[in-house]
Order: C-alpha cells, then sequence, then structure tokens
C-alpha cells in the first residue's frame, strides 16, 4: 500500500475476570496478572531485514505473510518444508548505487518461496505473472462483486488440511479513488482465493469467493476480515486444539479486533460462519463486538506453550510502537497493550516515513521466540521511492519468552 497511488489504555480488568458464556467457564481460568505481563526480551533481527534488501528483480514489498506448505503452524515449521510468503504492493527494477534505475515499477501481489526456513537469499525466489513481457500481479479480482479497475491487496491465508491442503488466502478487493492524494483508495469487499495443492509458480487460484459480511457497506462501519488468521487444529499442531479456525478482523479508526470462527471445512460456506458478540459465538455478523482496540490493518494471534495467545500489532495503526496483548482464549479477554519495539530507527530519514502492519510468524520462528515483521512507508511515496530505494520493504524483529 503507499500514498502516491494505493496506500493503505489498555482493557481495564477486574481483580477476578469471569466467563462470559458456558464456552468461556470450560477455559483454564488465568489470573489477571497472566494477562497483563508477559515477560520477553526484544532485539532486531538483521539476517531476516536483509534477506528482503535487494537490488535487482523484486525490491520492495509490504502486507507478509508466511505458511508451511503442510498446513503445520508450529514454531520452525518451515524449517522442514517449503514455506509460501506473500506481499501486497510489490516494487520491481533495478537499484544501482542506491539509485532506483529507469523502467521501476509496481504491482499489487507478489509471492516468494522459502526453503530450509532460514534467511538465506540464495534459498529464496520472487514470483509474480506477467503480461506482454512486464511484471503482472498473482491475483486480479474476478469475483461477481468486483469492479471494472478493482485489485487485491493480500491478507493473512492458511493451508486448509480439511480440504485437500489447498491455501486459502484472503483478499481485500481495492479501488482507487480519483483526485484523492493521500490515501486514495477504499475497500470495496473481502474475498477468499483458493489455491489448489502443490501448485507451483506463478500459483494461480482455482476459484475466488466473495465473503458477502462486508458487501455494499461502508468498511469504517463493518470492519474487515482476515486481517490475521489463528488455525487452532490438532493438524495444524495448535497447543489447545478446539478444531476451529479464527478469522480476525479489523475496524473503524480505532482500530478495533473482531473475531470469527469456522471449521476449516466449512470455511467457504459463509452461513456457517460465527461471531464474538462478547458473550457468545452469534450468527449474525451485525452483533460482533471488540475484542481489541488500537491495532493494525494487519495483525497476528499467536498460542504460547504455556496455554495463553499473543496479539502482535503496530499499535494505533501507524504509531512508532510494535505492541502485544496476552490473551485467555483466541476471543479474549486479553490484557493492556505492552510496548514491544520502538521503530523510530527506521522513519529518521523523512518526516513523511510512517511504520504499519507488525505482526509474528510462528512458522519462520525458533522455539521460545517470536519472529515479528513490520512495513515502512511515505505518505510521499512517489517522492521518497526515488530518494531512499530500499525503504519499502519489511524489517524484523525477535521476541523471545520466558514462561
Amino acid at each position: 500500500m503507499h500514498t502516491g497511488k494505493n496506500l493503505l489504555a489498555g482493557i481495564a480488568f477486574t481483580t477476578a475476570f469471569a466467563s462470559c458464556n458456558n464456552e468461556s467457564a470450560t477455559a483454564e481460568k488465568k489470573t489477571d496478572s497472566a494477562l497483563v505481563k508477559l515477560e520477553f526480551t526484544v532485539e532486531a533481527a538483521p539476517e531476516w531485514t536483509s534477506l528482503f534488501y535487494r537490488n535487482h528483480g523484486w525490491f520492495g514489498g509490504d502486507g507478509i505473510f508466511a505458511v508451511a506448505r503442510s498446513g503445520s503452524e508450529q514454531n520452525g515449521a518451515a524449517k522442514k518444508e517449503d514455506a509460501l510468503i506473500w506481499f501486497s504492493d510489490t516494487m520491481f527494477g533495478d537499484i544501482s548505487n542506491d539509485s532506483l534505475q529507469p523502467g521501476f515499477g509496481m504491482i499489487n501481489n507478489s509471492m516468494a518461496v522459502l526453503k530450509g526456513g532460514m534467511p538465506d537469499s540464495s534459498a529464496i525466489r520472487f514470483y509474480w505473472d506477467s503480461a506482454a513481457g512486464k511484471p503482472k500481479s498473482l491475483y486480479l479480482p474476478q469475483t461477481p462483486a468486483t469492479g471494472k479497475d478493482d485489485y487485491y491487496w493480500l491478507g493473512d491465508g492458511f493451508v486448509n488440511q480439511e480440504k485437500g491442503n489447498d491455501l486459502y488466502i484472503f483478499g481485500y478487493r481495492i479501488r482507487n479513488l480519483p483526485d484523492v492524494k493521500k490515501f486514495g483508495f477504499r475497500e470495496e469487499g473481502n474475498t477468499l482465493l483458493v489455491v489448489p495443492a502443490g501448485a507451483q509458480p506463478p500459483f494461480a487460484a482455482s476459484k475466488q469467493l466473495d465473503i458477502p459480511f462486508l458487501l455494499g457497506r461502508a468498511v469504517d462501519s463493518v470492519g474487515s476480515f482476515g486481517a490475521g488468521l489463528l488455525v487452532n487444529t490438532k493438524e495444524a499442531g495448535a497447543v489447545s486444539p478446539d478444531g476451529f479456525l479464527y478469522v480476525y478482523g479489523v475496524r473503524g479508526k480505532t482500530k478495533e479486533v473482531m473475531v470469527a470462527r469456522v471449521k476449516p471445512a466449512l470455511v467457504e460456506d459463509f452461513k456457517e460462519w460465527r461471531f464474538w458478540d462478547g458473550q457468545d459465538w452469534s450468527a449474525d455478523v451485525n452483533k460482533v463486538q471488540p475484542i481489541a482496540d488500537r491495532a493494525s490493518n494487519e495483525m497476528s494471534v499467536t498460542p504460547l506453550p504455556d496455554g495463553r495467545y499473543v496479539m502482535v500489532f503496530q499499535k494505533d495503526g501507524l504509531g512508532k510502537m510494535v505492541g502485544l496483548r496476552v490473551g485467555a482464549t483466541p476471543y479474549g479477554p486479553f490484557g493492556p497493550i505492552q510496548d514491544v519495539y520502538d521503530v523510530s530507527g527506521d522513519l529518521k530519514d523523512s518526516k513523511n516515513l510512517f511504520p504499519y502492519n507488525a505482526k509474528a510468524h510462528p512458522v519462520l520462528s525458533a522455539p521460545g521466540e517470536l519472529l515479528i515483521s513490520y512495513n515502512i512507508n511515505s505518505f510521499d511515496y512517489d517522492v521518497d521511492i526515488r530518494k531512499f530505494p530500499h525503504l519499502y520493504r519489511p524489517r524484523f524483529i525477535r521476541v523471545k519468552y520466558s514462561l
């Protein structure tokens, strides 16, 4: 996402929280202190940041998500198999002597394959489609609700072990707004893209499905789903599996986090989705209630070995802090924000730079750690990408936690 054309407190707790419904009552009770504090240290992960510092071909992209081909969501799963990594707006071209060369351009999504789960530049390959010899986005909207000039940014995804190991990726259907210079776009809808199991580059989708909940409605009022996923199944290696896929969404200017859930086998049947209404799981999306706020349009929820859950996000959407909250279940309650990492060092080159969309990548993380990415962009993108051609790429930090 970029501004030139396409750019995209804490919770108060009582002395002992009470479960809100029968299902919550059966969950393991956590003390307030367990939700208020996670003991951790944090450090930069320069070897991962350097992996995406490139001068030829793919040289920048945001919206990074990663899965292991088998569908395992366990820490370090990518060391044993290929990891698929995808991006939204993607820059291609050549950089020489830190200068952007003529012929560079942008497409709206791309993918990479990383072998061995380590930050090895010889083990990663980047892919896109092509037309008339020029790069083209891998995925273009082709659903019944698609408008003439709509395009995709990509949300989170998962390998659906209950549907033949097909890869399901959430797509944000975006439309540009003429004559709007800053944030000149609008999200028109959400989709599911289905990529057949074992697909090879260019990873064509076998089908695209409109998700009905946002259609015809203002995204700020209803929100959109796909910002993050938690595959809480035994097959995915979940710590406390309940068999559900949890789909997180973000709503409004305060970046409220919502959550839906569905059995992976039924993910395409939107009548089977249920939405957390603060007390129970409702079939009515209009009853959904936030489980947190001050998050970012892309984020993550990851299980810890002790049964708690960590939500990672960019604090206040575009704030300088990577933040986290600790939760008792995938749907809360979640504790107050803990500041994790100040990204100000990445913003010093221009007053127009900003960070966004921090999230954890467990399949790329070592045991006892979370590898976290965040992106950097500019409010004056068309100028700053020429001044700082390496700005538009993910940066990484490493959180080491103790339980």
